[in-house]
Parts: C-alpha cells; structure tokens; sequence
C-alpha cells in the first residue's frame, strides 16, 4: 500500500511538473480578416472575467467578457473565449485580459497572404541538386546539395535489365522532410493536394508569384514548383517494366551538415504497389492540369499520361508486393534503415489512381476499381489512406456520379461534427475534436481538416464551414495549447528549431522560412526531454525532437490548399 501511494504521489508531482502550463493568450499571432470571427484563448487563468483589444498606440477600442470556463479534452487545461468577431477595424493589436496580453496581430483584408505564400515557396527550399540562388533564397541561398546523377540500383531493385549496382540518373525533386532522401510514396498526398489546390481555384494561382526561379515563364508558380518534383519522379520509373522505386536513399540518414556535403551512395530501393500506383495517380491528374500549359511545356501531358498507363499495367501484374524494409533487409545489401513508408493495405491507392485515371482520360475500364473500393467510412487523408483525396476528385471533376447515394451527405455529416465541436473546444478551433488528433504531423491533420471543411462549403455555400476551416488557420498560426505558429519565419513566438538539417547546418540564426512544424505528438517516438506530455501540448521547439518538430512535403502541402483557399473565398 506505500508503495501504491508513494508511486500515485509521484506521478501526480509529476503530472504537475510536466503537464501544467503557466498562464498565457494564445492568439492567431498573423491576423483575421474584418469581418471574420476573432478570438483569442485565456488560458489558465480561470479568475479573469473580462477583456480588451488594444492598439499599437496603447488605445482600448474594443471591451468584452470573457466565456464562461472550458475545460479542455486534450489537456488539463481550461480556458476562456475572449470573442471579439464584432470588432472589425483594420490595423495592428493585442489582446489583455487578467493582466496578461498576446502576442501582436493584424486584422486585414489579405490578413493570411503571407503565410500561404510562404507555405508554397518552402517546398522552393527543400529543391534538391540545383544551387539555391540568393536573388531566390535570399539569405538561406546554398550550393546544390545531391546532384543524384549517379545512383545506384539496389539489390532489392534488380532486374535483368538493371541488376545490382546498376547506374541510373535521378536529379531534381524535393527532399522529404528534415532528412536529406526523396520518397515516392510521400510524394503522393504531397503532389496530390498541391495540385487539387490548383484545380479547385485555377484563377487564384495563375496570379500568385512566389520568386521561384520559373516565376513569369508563363505557368502558375503552384504548377512550376510541382514541376520541379515531378520531374523526378519520372526518373523513377523503370523503363522497361513501368514499376516505380519506392525511394531514393543513402543506406542511412546525414548527420546534421548541409545538403551534399556527404558523398555516400544513393541508391533506388525496390518498387512497390503503393508507389506505384501513387505515381499513377499524380501523373494522370498532372496530364490533364499540364494539357491546359501544351505550349510552354510541350509533350509533358502526353509524357506524364503514358507514364501513368504503363504503372497502372504494373500495378496490376504487382497487386499486393508491400514495401517491408525490415524484411527486405534480411536479404539484401547494402542495409537501408531511412524512413520506410511502408503500406501493407493498398485499397485506397487503388481507389485514388483509378479516379485520376477515369477523371483524365474517361476510360471505362477504371470504374470497376472505383466502386469495388469506394470507402465506406471517411477519414482525413494520410500518405498511408488516401481515399478522400479519391473523393475529393469525384466532386472536384464532375464525376460524383459515380459515389454512393449517401456520399455526399456523410462527407457533410463529418463536416457538421467539426463545426460542432468548435463550441466546446477548449480552444475554439476544430482541432482537438478529439485527443486522436494529436498525431506523428498533427499540424497536417488540423490542415487537412480545414480542406475538408473548404470542400463542404464548396458544396453547399453555408459560411459555416468556411468560419471552421478558418478557426483551424488560427490553430496553425498560434490559437493553441502550445501558443506556437506552426509556420518558420512567421509569428512571434514562432519555431525556431525544427527538425530540419540546412536549418540546423547552416549558422543562420532563422530557419528556412514557410516549413510548417510537426505539431504536439504525445508519442514522443523521438526519446527527447517535452516540457509538457498531454497531448495537445507534447511540443518541443527543439532539433532533437523530429517527432513533434521536423517538416515534411506532406505537412506542408495541405497548409498550401488551406491557406490559400480561405485567401480565397473569405474574400470573394
């Protein structure tokens, strides 16, 4: 019984060490739009009643009451809602209440244009085996890093036609997250909602420019980054069979130097059916969004289509061969022991591919994999569960015909649960709905449900969703338990420290500005010291912890939809 007493004791000191939160405001620290909701989130300050905005000068302009205390889901914190929708002057201001004040913002017009340029313009910074110039780059300007000219087929890869060791070229694309490799399987959501960013709003991307190198060649810039990837993509198709590489490594991951400094082997590792058919779905929707552009890049729809073809014919010879490094490594040399992606369950490829497959080229021999693996229940896209990006799709092309009578209205009906949860959220965003959310990159799941949100307002024009999806903008940009902006470069109480080696490498004191951070992950895989554990508030602002603070393509690319669209439509 001592001992029972002694060790509930230790764990509530230690509940208290690690789980409370000193008392602060969090706040969008970017902005809101004039007539958008507005608020901001007293946190552990119980006492406190009332509030008020006040300018740059010191001036109140704007009094309210506090809500009445929430208690979160996710943490032991509570809250209260300092709403101040009603106010709408433009201009810079922080919130006071208790006698704690936020973070400075802006209430504007464009009030997130910033961020979601930059949130486009990261994916620029993660450009492999060409030189980041400074009239680019700006101060964050490098050397090439990995020309991947020279790149080695790995025994798990071998074909008569390539064996072992094989030289094959590989340039270009993006390094995947903080990490120095290219993985397809990723690239997959990453390409995938990137370019359902520009099919949803065309117009809106022709005119944004983000100083790429290929600004004014004639093409969106959104389409002239994705290029850049895809492009290398195609490199990892085999030729002769139409199989795709799952990734191209080194056997193990750099240490923290900048891009190109080591000089190991790189290898493609064996192909799989998810990369396949991940592949499969980029390039046909990449055909028909690059038709529209045949006369800057000519040939490059009818390229990207026939690439889509022959890895559909592989897919179909190859159903079922996962991607088990673990496995693999018990056969074959070199050992590979960087990130794996691996997939077990390819349902949901096939369904994608085969909707982007119908969508672009109206051949009736994909319908049948539509509606055999159409999803009964949905869920917010991952690199591992893509179906929604299939759903998405369907309605985007005109092609809903083709879904259950009841699909529409569950996809609303998820929608609904976000809006709904808003009211009781400790931090009146939706993420958080529920303590589940808080995942290995929760930032990406609080961005993708913001895209859900947007395709629901698409639907039925009800501001109600787009107020949603907006609340989680906020999340994003500091309106959470951390009091973290999720996105380098922007904020005051902004990341610092990501996971993310020419950050880290490259003795400038900022990171690499537009990379979105992982986002509170309880899980905490990656073994390092978390001020706070429960989990929206198990973040570390901090290299070491690539669990909660590294950036990936894939987080980065739903922040790119999310932002931009509610630039968008807030607006219009």
């Amino acid at each position: 019984m001592k001992k029972s007493l002694f060790s509930f004791f230790s764990l509530a000191c230690l509940c208290v060490s690690l789980c409370a939160q000193p008392p602060q405001i969090a706040v969008n620290q970017i902005g809101f739009y004039p007539n958008a909701p507005k608020q901001a989130v007293v946190a552990n300050l119980p006492a406190a009643t009332q509030f008020s905005i006040v300018s740059q000068t010191g001036e109140t302009v704007f009094t309210g009451q506090l809500s009445a205390v929430r208690q979160s889901n996710n943490s032991s914190i509570q809250t209260r809602i300092a709403d101040f929708s009603e106010f709408t002057q433009t201009g810079r201001f922080r919130v006071v209440a208790g006698g704690l004040e936020s973070y400075i913002f802006t209430i504007s017009e464009n009030a997130h244009y910033d961020p979601a340029r930059a949130v486009l313009k990261g994916f620029y910074y993660q450009r492999v085996s060409m030189p980041l110039e400074e009239r680019f780059a700006g101060r964050w300007a490098r050397p090439a890093g990995h020309p991947d000219d020279r790149v080695y087929v790995h025994s798990s890869a071998a074909t008569p036609q390539r064996p072992t060791g094989t030289v094959i070229s590989s340039p270009g694309g993006w390094y995947d997250a903080g990490d120095y490799n290219k993985y397809i399987v990723n690239c997959g959501i990453s390409m995938g909602t990137l370019f359902s960013a520009y099919e949803d709003f065309p117009e809106y991307f022709r005119n944004l420019y983000v100083n790429i190198p290929e600004s004014g060649n004639g093409a969106p810039d959104l389409l002239n980054e994705s290029l850049y990837n895809l492009r290398w993509m195609l490199t990892m198709q085999d030729p002769y069979d139409g199989g795709v590489y799952n990734k191209l490594t080194n056997a193990r991951f750099d240490g923290v130097v900048m891009p190109g400094v080591t000089k190991e082997p790189r290898y493609v590792v064996q192909k799989g059916t998810a990369a396949t058919l991940d592949f499969a779905a980029n390039m046909a929707q990449a055909a028909r969004i690059y038709k529209k552009y045949e006369r800057i890049f000519p040939g490059l729809a009818d390229s990207c289509l026939n690439a889509a073809k022959k890895a559909w014919t592989w897919a179909l010879q190859n159903p079922d061969m996962a991607y088990n490094q673990n496995a693999m490594n018990q056969t074959h040399e070199p050992e590979i022991v960087t990130g794996g992606y691996g997939d077990r369950r390819f349902t949901d490829e096939w369904f994608w591919a085969a909707t982007e497959m119908y969508a672009t080229t109206g051949d009736n021999q994909y319908l049948e994999v539509i509606r055999n693996n159409f999803p009964e229940q949905y869920s917010i896209p991952t690199w591992n569960n893509l179906y929604m990006l299939g759903v998405y799709t369907l309605i985007r092309t005109g092609k809903d015909n083709l879904m259950p009578a009841n699909a529409k209205g569950k996809l609303l009906e998820m929608a609904d649960q976000f809006v709904e949860s808003i009211n009781t959220n400790a931090f009146a965003v939706v993420m958080g709905i529920t303590p589940r959310d808080f995942i290995w990159g929760s930032s990406s799941q609080a961005a993708n449900q913001g895209i859900l949100l947007i395709y629901a307002y698409k639907m039925t024009q009800n501001k109600k969703y787009l107020e949603a999806a907006l609340s989680n903008v906020n999340y994003l940009l500091g309106q959470n338990a951390t009091g973290y902006c999720f996105v380098t470069g922007f904020g005051t109480k902004r990341v610092m420290h990501p996971h993310h080696r020419p950050s880290e490498a490259d003795g400038i004191t900022d990171p690499v500005p537009g990379l979105v951070a992982g986002g509170p992950n309880p899980g905490r895989q990656d073994g390092c010291d978390y001020p706070f554990t429960e989990p929206e508030t198990a973040f570390v602002d901090h290299w070491c912890s690539y669990a909660s603070n590294e950036i990936t393509i894939n987080w980065n690319a739903p922040a790119v939809y999310l932002f931009n669209a509610v630039e968008v439509l807030w607006n219009r």
